[in-house]
């Protein structure tokens, strides 16, 4: 008897602007599965704060807001500006809030077909045994560049040097965060993105997908 595969959940973690976002996309469409961008829960609980006049630096506010949150009702156009951005890696270090949307983001990877999920720390605390784990990266300047085009396609005045400066700050933060910060999983499969097409890096991608099935 041919032995029943595993449900094909696919973590796909990395910093801002690596390429993360569309390599999950890609995989979610290549595969049939759902998608969550788990950076837009955090991006929605920032502007949460923000619209109601709070510090994103207040636990309590941001903690609040992310309990309450409702995906359904999240404005995917209001939650891209700078402003949302930044306070957005603010409030995701707060452990209260991390755990607050930690139960949202686990019911979404137990699906029972699989689930593609892309963000900071779901290879390693999400979704821990995802059969297939990548860690998308690529230069800070690069990841700069593209969030700027970003940036001006949206009509949003800012400059090459302020979103380089956003991207380092923003590193650091997520990496030096006391919990679940921005680290590789053990046995996830880094794909860097530097120098690569979106076309080609959907093609790396789904040969790291499909050689961690091959060993699930």
């Amino acid at each position: 008897m041919t032995p029943l595969r595993r449900p094909l959940v696919i973590a796909v973690d990395g910093p801002a602007a690596s390429g993360k976002g569309t390599v999950a996309e890609g995989l979610a469409r290549h595969y049939g599965l759902p998608y969550l961008d788990t950076g837009t829960l955090y991006r929605a609980v920032a502007l949460g704060v923000l619209s109601a006049g709070r510090d994103p630096r207040d636990a309590e506010p941001a903690r609040q807001v992310a309990r309450l949150l409702d995906p359904g009702l999240i404005d995917l156009v209001a939650i891209r500006s700078p402003d949302v951005g930044a306070a957005a890696s603010i409030v995701a270090a707060h452990p209260a809030v991390r755990t607050a949307l930690h139960d949202l983001q686990t019911r979404f990877a137990a699906q029972p077909e699989g689930a593609v999920l892309d963000g900071r720390d779901i290879g390693t605390v999400i979704a821990p045994d995802a059969v297939a784990k990548l860690f998308v990266t690529a230069a800070p300047e690069v990841r700069a560049e593209r969030r700027l085009k970003q940036h001006i396609a949206a009509g949003r005045p800012v400059t090459r040097e302020a979103v380089l400066a956003d991207i380092l700050e923003r590193d650091a933060r997520d990496s030096g965060r006391d919990m679940a910060p921005l680290t590789p999983a053990a046995d996830s499969v880094l794909l860097d993105t530097t120098h690569l097409t979106i076309e080609a890096a959907a093609d790396a991608a789904r040969r790291i997908v499909e050689a961690a099935r091959d060993r699930a």
